[in-house]
């Protein structure tokens, strides 16, 4: 394991941790984050593919864990970002970062966890990636929301988000214990496409419903009954704007592999790294 510092292409320095050796290894797996979620959460999973001849690749986006300058410990204001600038900038560093470790014949896979998977199509340099996994992932669109957070996304979206951004100057989530602390542009645009059947593709003057429509890679869609915040239906929306990939759709329930609990966030403990996390390496022909 390897702390690493790569800078996007406006200058603004990143944080990751490369797992496994990148010469020797038969694959690479970059790991997208979820909103809100440092690259440490996903270590045990990324030293674990590494045990199986993956090399892998976690990072912060900016603002995020390790990527959070030092001088905005305590605040985020200021820190001008949207999730399109983790999207074309960090994830876009972090890829290209990746790929200037690998052989050029060593393919690279992508795992997007909730987040990391609904950015894919912006992410430029993609074209490098061969197959993609997808872990809890789907629209935020919040009525298509699971029945227990709809009821708290209501008044996150009309009365938390439009009181705190222009107070704090960015999202205090972890003074309220929602989220945690995020970048004002993240917040806003995240509120707007949270609001919107369309999700993201509602973004305005953007070609982005044709651009995934385009992408071709296979994708493994990991998805649990019991997520408390993506629905079925959001999950199936997420990938309806992946209209060109073949999709390979796994709904998993607890019982399924007699556990009680999975939920958005259970897939990356190290209790499941003989039911659940096998899956990957089986997906990219590690």
């Amino acid at each position: 394991m390897q702390s690493i510092r790569f800078s996007a292409d406006d200058g603004f320095e990143l944080s990751g941790t490369l797992h496994g050796d990148p010469g020797t290894a038969r694959a690479g797996l970059l790991i997208a984050p979820a909103m809100g979620v440092p690259q440490s959460y996903y270590a045990e999973f990324a030293t674990w593919l590494a045990d199986q001849g993956v090399a892998v690749l976690c990072f912060d986006y900016r603002g995020m864990g390790a990527s959070r300058p030092t001088a905005m410990k305590h605040s985020l204001r200021g820190l001008d970002a949207d999730v399109q600038t983790w999207a074309e900038r960090d994830a876009g560093a972090a890829l290209a970062w990746f790929d200037a470790q690998l052989p050029s014949t060593t393919p690279i896979h992508w795992l997007g966890h909730s987040l990391g998977a609904q950015i894919l199509g912006l992410v430029p340099g993609r074209e490098r990636i061969s197959r993609v996994v997808t872990v809890g992932a789907g629209s935020g669109y919040w009525r298509e929301n699971a029945p227990g957070l709809r009821r708290y996304v209501w008044w996150l979206w009309f009365v938390i988000v439009p009181l705190a951004l222009p107070l704090a100057g960015y999202f205090p989530g972890r003074r309220l214990r929602k989220v945690g602390d995020l970048p004002r542009g993240v917040m806003a645009q995240w509120r707007r496409w949270c609001l919107s059947p369309d999700y993201l593709m509602s973004e305005p003057g953007t070609d982005w419903r044709e651009r995934y429509a385009r992408i071709r890679n296979p994708i493994l869609v990991l998805s649990f009954t019991d997520d408390e915040f993506m629905s079925e239906r959001n999950t199936e929306s997420l990938h309806g704007f992946y209209a060109g990939a073949p999709k390979t759709m796994r709904r998993i329930a607890p019982d399924d592999i007699g556990e009680k609990r999975i939920g958005h966030f259970g897939f990356f403990r190290s209790r499941f790294s003989d039911s659940l996390w096998p899956q990957v390496p089986q997906w990219i022909g590690a």
